[in-house]
């Protein structure tokens, strides 16, 4: 069943039309914005479309089969609407992409002609680039489990089970400088041991970088101060005053598990499994074959 209305079909047939491509990108904030490649502003199906930013698409295609196709849109970046900020933080990223084709002289003539997804998204000169994924994508990702020993679990999350939200998995502070492109010294973690919070998270809460979350790579004392290195791809880290909470971290290993979190028995991964040197090694008389555990 075509989705397009017999209205707009029959002007689809005539030998002259009026229409335009806009793109409403629907952020996972709840956020819309709009935006076409008319020389002037389109409203159609509840979105107002802006022209300003010079969006265009590449060509586009569908193709028979599972296989995923890519479109990619570029446009300008405007300080109205389209923030090299909000890009670099991520606020775009997994943003569903909808493609109208519309009449832009009867607006209420229009199509979704593809959706997809913002998959990868860069800045160059000025202006984005963003590669929108097709929802066929999603059949190319692994399901299921796979069998390693490290946990698979998301600390915190319904497997896993720890609450972080229980005394000492969980902190504040405000960063007190910025060390490096990726390092901050921050102040109120100064009563946790180094490296309680590395692989945890930390969540801004003012400043800029409000509601970004980074992953913690390393955490460390250094002169009484705790030092806190974050995968920042392509977000800045906080500045100097911004204010921030931050959820302990887990290396997926069984030991840290029962030690830091007592968690053992839902604990999410196979750490008895035999790693590449038992399975090359070979018996000698001074091993222990007794049934035992490897991991105890």
């Amino acid at each position: 069943m075509s989705g397009f209305p017999e209205a707009f079909l029959a002007h689809l047939g005539n030998g002259a039309t009026t229409v335009c491509h806009c793109w409403r990108l629907t952020r996972k904030d709840g956020d819309v914005i709009g935006f076409t490649d008319h020389d002037r502003p389109v409203a159609a199906d509840g979105t107002a479309f802006l022209p300003q930013t010079g969006f265009t698409a590449s060509e586009a295609r569908d193709t028979l089969g599972l296989a995923s196709d890519a479109v990619d849109v570029e446009g300008a970046i405007s300080s109205d609407v389209l923030r090299s900020e909000d890009i670099a933080f991520g606020r775009y990223d997994g943003a569903r992409v909808e493609t109208l084709l519309v009449n832009w002289r009867e607006p209420d003539q229009f199509a979704i002609i593809r959706t997809g997804r913002i998959g990868r998204i860069r800045l160059e000169d000025g202006r984005f680039i963003a590669e929108l994924e097709s929802p066929k994508l999603d059949l190319d990702k692994p399901r299921g489990r796979y069998f390693r020993r490290g946990c698979d679990a998301e600390l915190g999350d319904a497997r896993c089970g720890v609450d972080l939200s229980a005394g000492g998995f969980n902190g504040s502070g405000t960063v007190s400088a910025k060390v490096t492109e990726d390092t901050i010294r921050v102040s109120g973690l100064g009563s946790f041991e180094a490296g309680w919070f590395s692989h945890g998270l930390l969540a801004c809460t003012t400043g800029v970088s409000a509601g970004i979350i980074f992953r913690i790579i390393v955490h460390r004392l250094a002169g009484g101060e705790a030092e806190l290195t974050l995968w920042c791809d392509t977000a800045p880290a906080p500045a100097a005053g911004d204010a921030f909470t931050v959820k302990a971290g887990c290396d997926k290993a069984f030991s840290t598990c029962k030690a830091k979190f007592a968690n053992d028995l839902n604990f999410q991964g196979f750490p008895h499994l035999p790693g590449n040197d038992a399975a090359y090694g070979y018996a000698t008389e001074e091993q222990i074959f007794d049934g035992s555990p490897l991991v105890p």
